[in-house]
C-alpha cells in the first residue's frame, strides 16, 4: 500500500471512529431522555429487540456454527454477565447523574484495566504506568467530589459500571479469535433476557413516538459498533483509539443543549487528570510493544 492510500485509509478510520463515538454518544443522550419515563428493564428489553432485528442478517450470513464452537465457552459467558451489568449500570446512573458525570467514570476503564491485568492477570507494569494509574485514580477520586454527600448511589453505580467494563474489554481481549457477530449477539441477547425477566414488574405503556425511539436506542448502537470496528480494520488503533476521549464533549454538549447540565470544575478537573493518565498508559503501551517486537515486525 502507497503512502498516500496508508493516509485515506488511516483518514477514513479516523472519521468512522468519529462518526461512531458520536453515535454512542447520541445513544447515551437518548437513553438519558427515555429513562426518566422508563424503567432501565424497559429500556433493556426494546433496545437489545430492536437490536437483534438489525442483527439477524449477520446471525442468518454466518449460520450456528460460529456460535456452536465459540472459543472457551466459560469465559463468553463471564463477558456476557459482566456486559450485561456494566450497560445497566451506565442506564442506571444516567437516570440521576448528568451524561457528563457518568462518562467521566466510564472514560477510566484503561486505567482500571492496567491495574486488574497487574493484580489479577499477573502481567508486567513499569513504575511509570502505575504512576500514570494513580493519577487516574486521583482523577476519579476529584471526579466524586470528595465529601460524605458526594459518595451518593448513582456515583457508586456508576463508578462499578465502569469497573464491569473494564473487565468487560479484558475478557474480550482474551476472546479475539471470537466472531464479532458471536459477541454482540451474545450480549444483546442477555440484556434482552434481564429486560424481560424485570421489565414486567415497572412496566409503563410508552407511546408510538416513545416506542420508535426506544428501538432506535439499539439500532443507533448497532451503527455505532459497526462505525468503531471498521476504523480499527482501516487504521491503527494507536491513531483511532485516542479520540475515544471526545465523547467527554460531546457528554458535556448534549448535556448541556439537552438537560441543561453544566459541568462543574470538579468534574471538568476529574475529566481532565483521567484523560492525562489514560493518554499515558495508552502511549506507554505503544512503546512497549513497540520494544518488544520482532525485528521483522518494526516498520
Amino acid at each position: 500500500m502507497t503512502s498516500t492510500a496508508t493516509t485515506r485509509s488511516a483518514s477514513a478510520g479516523i472519521l468512522l471512529m468519529l462518526a461512531g463515538l458520536f453515535m454512542f454518544s447520541v445513544n447515551d443522550a437518548l437513553g438519558k431522555w427515555l429513562v426518566a419515563t422508563y424503567s432501565v428493564w424497559q429500556l433493556l428489553l426494546i433496545r437489545s429487540a430492536a437490536a437483534l432485528v438489525v442483527l439477524a442478517p449477520f446471525i442468518w450470513r454466518e449460520g450456528t456454527r460460529p456460535f456452536v464452537e465459540a472459543p472457551k465457552p466459560a469465559l463468553q459467558i463471564v463477558r456476557i454477565v459482566f456486559s450485561t451489568l456494566e450497560v445497566a449500570g451506565f442506564y442506571w446512573a444516567v437516570t440521576y447523574l448528568s451524561l457528563a458525570d457518568v462518562m467521566t467514570f466510564y472514560l477510566a476503564a484503561p486505567i482500571y484495566v492496567t491495574a486488574i491485568s497487574a493484580l489479577f492477570l499477573r502481567e508486567q507494569v513499569g513504575w511509570r504506568r502505575w504512576s500514570a494509574v494513580l493519577i487516574g485514580f486521583i482523577g476519579v477520586i476529584i471526579a466524586l467530589r470528595p465529601t460524605s454527600a458526594s459518595w451518593s448511589a448513582p456515583a457508586l453505580i456508576a463508578l462499578a459500571g465502569s469497573i464491569c467494563f473494564s473487565f468487560l474489554l479484558i475478557v474480550t481481549r482474551h476472546l479475539r479469535g471470537t466472531s464479532d457477530t458471536v459477541l454482540v449477539t451474545g450480549q444483546t441477547v442477555a440484556a434482552l433476557i434481564l429486560g424481560a425477566a424485570l421489565a414486567p414488574f415497572a412496566w409503563v405503556p410508552p407511546s408510538a413516538a416513545d416506542a420508535a425511539l426506544l428501538a432506535l436506542l439499539g439500532v443507533v448502537a448497532m451503527i455505532a459498533h459497526v462505525c468503531v470496528n471498521r476504523s480499527l480494520k482501516l487504521a491503527p488503533a494507536s491513531v483511532v483509539v485516542p479520540y475515544q476521549y471526545s465523547l467527554i464533549v460531546w457528554a458535556i454538549v448534549f448535556g448541556f443543549l439537552v438537560f441543561g447540565d453544566v459541568p462543574d470544575f470538579a468534574m471538568l478537573a476529574g475529566a481532565a487528570v483521567i484523560i492525562c493518565a489514560g493518554l499515558y498508559i495508552f502511549i506507554r503501551e505503544q512503546v512497549r510493544k513497540v520494544k518488544t517486537a520482532p525485528i521483522a515486525d518494526l516498520p
